[in-house]
């Protein structure tokens, strides 16, 4: 197996490390790897399709028909 070192972490970083790791029962080093192991290993990545079937309803198609502005505008920036 190989060391992991990791430096100058904030002291709230650590301390909450430490509670983390006091209240699942086990040592800071354990809930370390625990952590490393869930964010890297453990969460199922979704494909694009799947992120977007999983975005809400906004609309009907209708709702975001183009209509022709015939209204010239002589000052638009003033």
């Amino acid at each position: 197996m190989a060391n992991l070192v990791v430096r100058n972490l904030d002291q709230r970083l650590v301390d909450a490390l430490k509670q983390r790791a006091a209240r699942h029962r086990r040592s800071a080093e354990a809930e370390h790897r625990a952590i490393l192991e869930a964010a890297l290993l453990l969460t199922p990545k979704k494909s694009f399709a799947e992120v977007l079937s999983s975005m809400p309803g906004v609309g009907e198609d209708e709702d975001f028909e183009r209509s022709e502005d015939t209204h010239q505008a002589d000052h638009v920036f003033n």
